[in-house]
């Protein structure tokens, strides 16, 4: 039976969350379902303010605006990633420069970044790529000294933590995303930006409702709301929020599930990649595992294109993950020089994402590890 990469994960109460929502009457966001995710996020991770959005694109590009990117910035991003890390800010006029991934995991390299640094870099956005976090203390240190903002790319680190500090928590912001391919998904798409520092809350609120101070009308705070400041439609249905309200309170247990598949794949290939035919996700002592994904990194990337070409004809569906940022056309087509970045290269040519989601038997497993088995030993 053919394995796919990937099955969102339904816990059976999300239509009937669903159904709640369209006969409350209330369609358009920021109700009852809205306004529990967003309480369930502050009060179990200690987030200060959270704001459901559309997707995780969407807080991203909030929390550009919030850092008042402008024409000429720099912000500095890894360029293994997806592009909305960087497409965000590029929308605000942004300069982006691409910073290269560590060397023994994809997270961006802090030992790296004070030479990027310029007159007018504004951000760093670390990406915690699997849901392992990046350095956060050594990328924090580095923008206070510089008075950067730090936004952290969090798409990917629901439920993961940094030395007991839950990812998405310590910069200036955190941005979520609840696309199907995530642990838990707000219906196939949704994302929610955490506000850590006081002083950007009520204009994030401003920005999420189309620039305008409606959160503030209705909860009894001025009389009328008018058009105060610049934002969009952020604010995500509240058909998306009932959808993500059903997987937030089985959270416990779809993570238990993914952490044991996971176990399963690094104790069966264990012995693979100590014999050097691939590495394996390395998770540093300051991390947590979240689970979000399992991968290998090939020797090269003719070796991984025959791995995932032997995994399909065995009816296995393993996919490569990110191109290189900083190689892509449209990157090529507004800046002057290419830098030179080995370390993502590597992993956007031998990086392999193995089938990761709830419903994924052991046994189907068990069979992919056989399989990988037999491409490298026979």
């Amino acid at each position: 039976m053919f394995i796919p990469f990937n099955k969102p994960f339904l816990t059976g109460k999300e239509a009937h969350y669903m159904y709640q929502a369209v006969y409350t009457g209330k369609l358009s966001g920021n109700g009852v379902f809205t306004k529990r995710c967003q309480q369930f996020f502050e009060e179990r991770y200690g987030l200060r303010k959270c704001l459901m959005t559309t997707s995780g694109t969407d807080a991203l590009e909030m929390a550009a605006i919030l850092c008042d990117v402008r024409p000429g910035d720099e912000v500095i991003v890894p360029s293994y990633t997806f592009v909305s890390t960087a497409l965000a800010f590029v929308r605000q006029g942004a300069k982006i420069v691409f910073a290269d991934s560590c060397e023994d995991n994809p997270n961006i390299d802090p030992g790296k970044l004070e030479a990027l640094i310029t007159e007018r870099t504004k951000v760093i956005v670390p990406v915690h790529y699997a849901g392992v976090a990046c350095d956060m203390d050594v990328i924090m240190d580095i923008a206070d000294r510089h008075h950067l903002f730090v936004v952290e790319d969090a798409a990917q680190a629901i439920d993961s933590y940094y030395k007991g500090r839950p990812l998405g928590g310590i910069g200036h912001f955190g941005c979520f995303s609840f696309h199907e391919t995530k642990n838990v998904t707000a219906g196939g798409e949704g994302g929610l930006l955490a506000i850590n520092d006081e002083r950007f809350i009520r204009r994030a609120e401003i920005i999420w409702e189309k620039g305008t101070n409606r959160a503030e009308f209705f909860r009894g705070m001025v009389n009328k709301y008018g058009w105060v400041d610049t934002g969009s439609s952020f604010l995500p249905s509240e058909i998306n929020s009932a959808f993500l309200w059903a997987q937030l309170e089985s959270l416990t247990e779809i993570q238990a599930c993914r952490k044991a598949l996971w176990k399963q794949y690094h104790e069966g290939l264990k012995d693979l990649a100590e014999s050097g035919y691939f590495q394996m996700p390395v998770i540093p002592g300051y991390a947590t595992n979240n689970a979000h994904m399992f991968y290998l990194v090939c020797r090269s990337l003719e070796e991984r294109t025959r791995l995932i070409a032997f995994l399909k004809e065995n009816e296995v569906n393993a996919v490569f993950h990110y191109l290189s940022l900083h190689k892509s056309d449209y990157y090529r087509s507004i800046s002057e020089s290419i830098p030179d970045l080995p370390n993502c290269d590597r992993y956007a040519d031998c990086l392999v994402r193995l089938p990761m989601f709830f419903d994924l038997k052991t046994e189907e497993v068990g069979r992919i590890i056989d399989l990988i088995r037999k491409f490298y030993v026979g």
